[in-house]
């Protein structure tokens, strides 16, 4: 039986992760390993994930496992690094805080999916703003269009694939880098790299919670994002991809009306 280690990683998110860990407790498929892990939160954040840690407690011969940890980590990577080292199913998601699993079925669907060689399972996200309104999937609101075919390559012009629809077996997860904010670019490379078989779901596995980015944390995401891909495409590809990225942004201002 596939077994599901969801990862969310959370810092002062009371106002947030009820809905996510219920979201994973509704699903119809029970095979999951439910993991969060707080950066020592200092609002109310850490009585919710008890809440609800207190109810498994004493349950024996059930097939969800709910873990947790509470602890200051060095960042977002340090801490997604300690649920990954935690995890022990076969398949890996990372679910942040205000994202949910788009269906009730959805876990259920993607385990019917899987193959003895297939080692990465992945999909669409759909936009929500705060009021958990569908704004449309990430393909219809960005430039990035995820592949009906999907490998490392795809990479070259940046994340075509969101990290919240995108599973692969734990067996060949990679750590992170934890000095780099485009440290999910170079997982999932890594990841496609080792993958034997890559499924497209065909399915929209996530709601993604949209928000907010710093500019200063915007401009050193896209140098890190340099970084990683000369790292994996070389210099000259990388330069050439990266132009096409600038005229792709820009376009859309010149063929305005």
């Amino acid at each position: 039986m596939i077994r599901f280690s969801i990862i969310t990683v959370v810092f002062n998110g009371e106002l947030l992760l009820e809905d996510t860990i219920l979201s994973v407790l509704n699903q119809t498929y029970q095979h999951i390993e439910y993991i969060i892990v707080d950066g020592a939160s200092r609002d109310g954040t850490l009585s919710v994930i008890q809440k609800y840690a207190q109810q498994f407690d004493n349950q024996l011969n059930t097939p969800f496992d709910f873990r947790w940890m509470s602890e200051r980590d060095k960042g977002l990577y340090d801490a997604m690094n300690k649920g990954q080292r935690l995890a022990t199913g076969d398949f890996i998601l990372f679910l942040n805080a205000g994202d949910h699993l788009f269906a009730p079925d959805t876990l259920e669907k993607m385990a019917a999916q899987v193959a003895p060689d297939t080692d990465i399972l992945y999909g669409e996200v759909m936009w929500v703003d705060a009021g958990r309104r569908h704004l449309g999937t990430r393909s219809q609101m960005t430039t990035q269009q995820l592949p009906a075919v999907l490998d490392w390559k795809s990479m070259r012009y940046g994340m075509v694939v969101c990290h919240q629809a995108f599973l692969p077996r734990r067996t060949i997860a990679p750590t992170y880098l934890e000095n780099n904010l485009s440290a999910d670019i170079d997982w999932v490379i890594q990841c496609l790299k080792r993958a034997r078989k890559v499924q497209s779901t065909q399915l929209i596995l996530a709601e993604f919670l949209t928000g907010g980015i710093s500019k200063q944390k915007h401009r050193q995401s896209l140098m890190d994002r340099y970084v990683v891909l000369k790292t994996h495409f070389g210099w000259w590809a990388n330069l050439g991809a990266h132009m096409y990225i600038i005229w792709r942004a820009l376009l859309p201002f010149f063929t305005k009306k």
